[in-house]
């Protein structure tokens, strides 16, 4: 299952990349994905907003038994 999120977060992480940010995977567990965001996303207002529509909806469409996913 981790390969699996890890490739529905690389599809997003170019649009994040072209904004200054970036998205690293930090572990899969219990239907929970966590990642941690980094470069112009720490602090950036509508990270909240690339999270959920961005790489919570990507990766739910290829994982479905995602539950959320969560910034740490």
């Amino acid at each position: 299952m981790f390969e699996d999120v890890k490739r529905a977060i690389d599809q997003v992480r170019p649009g994040i990349q072209l904004d200054g940010g970036d998205v690293e995977l930090v572990a899969v567990k219990d239907g929970e994905v966590f990642i941690r965001l980094t470069g112009a996303c720490v602090g950036c207002p509508v990270s909240t907003l690339t999270l959920k529509a961005g790489i919570e909806a990507a990766v739910k469409e290829l994982v479905p038994e995602i539950q959320r996913v969560v910034a740490v």
